[in-house]
């Protein structure tokens, strides 16, 4: 697929189709899957040509101690993990991403002082290289159009079938582990997406960065944060290929007439991309934000200390009584994860409407209608716009009729803010994310052009949640700044009225209360509570947020179990939650 070569101190091997004829291979007895287990393959082996008795099998010194480092997740029968010979590179972690066969590797330089990740995965000997090289040569002349047609596993299957059918029609001799590492290498390059594919892998890696050639991948991961990696393209040609085949991978094309690409992979990854030199001077270039599968929740969101167990029970409320709510940020502050663990608190039957540039919002709602925009093509007509392009503003317009109880924006930056500042107005509970670092950053934004929405309008929405990317100490963190309701307008001077609920402490990185809310207000008249029940109310919901991180309640549905248990039997459930935390050794709030 493309060509990337290794910085670092471990190697990476080029993926060029090589054209020899094959030669023949050490051979050992034993057939396998694509989908078994490495280990109970190779001692299945071991058991056969030692006649099936069950017998202790002897490995050399050399090759025990390996297997005992294999046990310490240090590498794997098919993925060695190379020695780092240099002095002054020190390991500071590896980890598996798809056990056996890759791994990652976190290094820091002394001389420099960097961090470098390196993918490891299986090392090739000359002969699997040209083997390897052979089957894809092969497969690139054979694959018909039929191919795109399958799904990814089927993909997967036909590959695997491929190899051994190619292998079997040679007379080829392969031993087990050799024809795993070849499946692992096809499969990667033809269904997943090359020598990036460990980090697009990576529940740690957040964004993929190319900034061109003969420059260092660089990725977001989330405990070391930006950090170089070993890989690099090397050839310009080899570059562009890859950021041509990323665009198909969109459903769009990219070239020097249209040399910029946004889209999102079938996976969900958001791809934005240069072609060659036409606007980025050192080449083309991509970054890949990796789509999380597995929606953030409020757990998430307490667990990495961006918000508190107080907080998540403040947003609970206010979904529960149709609060409108706006997350402000600057970029990678995690806008989006604070809205997709908000939203996880919207009733299962509520019906919910999202709208988005990229996919990026994952809801686990049956009653979820998830909309994204579509580019046009031709000349733009009088409205400004491509023919066929269907952007925000009509979303939300359309919304609108599709009687939703939420509306989600994924972003607002347009003329479609004032659709959805009208929706507010009319009673529909609305959430979405725009850039802004503060209330005042943000009214500012909202009544200029390209907005021009008034501020009279603005008081449709309760609550403005700041959030921001800020070191505490040497780590850099998310976290939510303050969280504040829009309790008014005065018309005399103009400006609307505000009450901060929680301010972040960066000194001592905790959050405070500011002493009011007036959504709890909102609460008390509606349903007559006074101001201790108010509060007995608020506290046993905090007590089932940190119940719900003291055991790592990440599905949602165990949480929407435990959320209807306790509308439904509030004290039954109330008492198993806190003989639970007593039992663990936790503090009672209420």
């Amino acid at each position: 697929m493309e060509e990337v070569e290794s910085i670092g101190p471990g190697e990476t091997r080029g993926t060029e189709p090589f054209e020899d004829s094959g030669e023949d291979f050490e051979y050992f007895s034993g057939k396998t899957t694509f989908k078994d287990r490495v280990r109970d393959s190779y001692l299945k082996f071991l058991r056969r040509v030692s006649h099936n008795k069950a017998s202790r099998v002897r490995l050399p010194i050399g090759e025990l101690a390996q297997r005992i480092e294999w046990s310490k997740g240090r590498g794997s029968v098919i993925t060695e993990i190379p020695q780092i010979d240099d002095p002054e590179i020190e390991t500071i972690d590896v980890y598996q991403v798809s056990e056996p066969y890759s791994y990652i590797r976190v290094m820091f330089n002394n001389r420099n002082n960097e961090y470098l990740v390196e993918p490891i995965e299986p090392r090739l000997s000359e002969k699997e290289d040209k083997l390897l090289k052979l089957i894809k040569d092969t497969l690139h002349r054979t694959l018909g159009y039929e191919w795109d047609k399958l799904s990814e596993f089927d993909k997967e299957e036909y590959l695997t079938e491929s190899v051994e059918s190619y292998i079997s029609s040679r007379g080829t001799k392969v031993d087990p582990i050799t024809k795993k590492k070849i499946e692992y290498y096809i499969i990667r390059d033809f269904v997943g997406y090359g020598s990036i594919d460990v980090f697009i892998k990576d529940e740690w890696v957040e964004d993929i960065s190319c900034d061109g050639v003969e420059v260092p991948l660089f990725i977001f991961h989330r405990k070391y944060e930006s950090v170089k990696t070993s890989l690099i393209f090397n050839k310009e040609d080899a570059l562009n290929s890859y950021v041509v085949a990323l665009g198909q991978r969109c459903g769009k094309q990219i070239s020097v007439s249209n040399p910029i690409l946004d889209g999102t992979t079938p996976e969900g990854h958001r791809i934005q991309a240069t072609y060659a030199r036409e606007i980025t001077t050192r080449g083309s270039t991509f970054t890949i934000r990796r789509f999380k599968e597995k929606p953030f929740t409020p757990v998430d969101l307490v667990s990495s200390g961006t918000a508190s167990p107080e907080m998540m029970a403040y947003f609970w409320l206010g979904v529960e009584h149709g609060e409108s709510m706006i997350i402000a940020g600057g970029t990678a502050s995690g806008k989006t994860s604070t809205l997709n663990s908000v939203a996880l608190f919207i009733p299962p039957g509520a019906k919910v409407v999202t709208m988005e540039d990229t996919r990026e919002i994952n809801l686990p709602h049956e009653n979820w209608i998830p909309g994204t925009t579509r580019t046009g093509t031709g000349e733009k007509g009088p409205d400004g716009k491509h023919p066929g392009e269907i952007d925000m503003y009509d979303l939300v317009r359309a919304s609108l009729r599709q009687r939703p109880n939420y509306i989600i924006v994924g972003e607002v930056r347009g003329r479609e803010t004032y659709i959805m500042f009208q929706a507010m107005a009319t009673g529909h509970t609305t959430y979405s994310t725009m850039h802004a670092d503060s209330v005042k950053s943000m009214v500012n934004r909202l009544e200029n052009p390209p907005i021009n929405c008034p501020r009279i309008l603005l008081t449709a929405l309760r609550n403005v949640v700041i959030q921001s990317h800020a070191r505490v100490g040497t780590d850099l963190v998310r976290r939510i700044k303050q969280v504040i309701e829009i309790v008014g307008f005065e018309p005399e001077t103009n400006e609307l009225i505000s009450n901060t609920v929680y301010e972040w402490d960066q000194a001592t990185d905790k959050f405070i209360f500011k002493g009011h809310s007036f959504l709890f207000d909102k609460i008390m008249e509606m349903k007559s509570l006074t101001h201790e029940e108010m509060s007995t109310e608020f506290e046993r919901r905090v007590d089932i947020i940190r119940y719900m991180v003291f055991k790592d309640i990440n599905d949602h549905r165990e949480l929407w179990s435990l959320i209807n248990n306790y509308y439904k039997n509030p004290e039954k459930t109330l008492a198993r939650i806190r003989e639970e935390m007593r039992e663990g050794g936790l503090d009672i709030v209420a």
